[in-house]
């Protein structure tokens, strides 16, 4: 079983900045391959799951793969000494309001932008408002 925990969400107003973090844990056994690709998503209310960014970690954050509506403005980053993964979102928009959610799975099975994840985090809250 792999643990995904997100943070660093909350409020900001349109244009600004907000940086999310994503820790994974793994249970003893439990070889690092098995959460080797690495994603975000978000789900605003009354819409679908919406894939943003996707990472192997092992070939790095350079090889990420973008959705169009968050590419130019999210970054992700990688640290493998840490288990983790950040999402930097800047030139935040009100449509970017959603809960987050940090995915991982093994890459053997497509480290796609619409590949299914096995774990996921419990989520966290970004809201863009004046």
């Amino acid at each position: 079983q792999v643990q995904l925990v997100e943070s660093g969400g909350g409020s900001v107003p349109p244009g600004g900045s907000l940086r999310l973090s994503c820790a994974a844990s793994r249970y003893t056994g439990r070889p690092a391959a098995a959460s080797d690709c690495m994603a975000w998503f978000r789900q605003a209310p009354g819409k679908e799951r919406e894939a943003l960014v996707v990472v192997n970690t092992v070939v790095g954050a350079a090889y990420a793969v973008y959705s169009d509506s968050v590419k130019g403005r999210f970054t992700i980053s990688v640290d493998n000494a840490k288990n983790t993964v950040a999402l930097e979102m800047n030139s935040l928009k009100p449509e970017d309001t959603a809960m987050y959610y940090c995915a991982a799975g093994p890459s053997w099975s497509g480290c796609v932008l619409g590949a299914e994840f096995p774990y996921w985090g419990q989520g966290t809250q970004v809201t863009v408002s004046s």
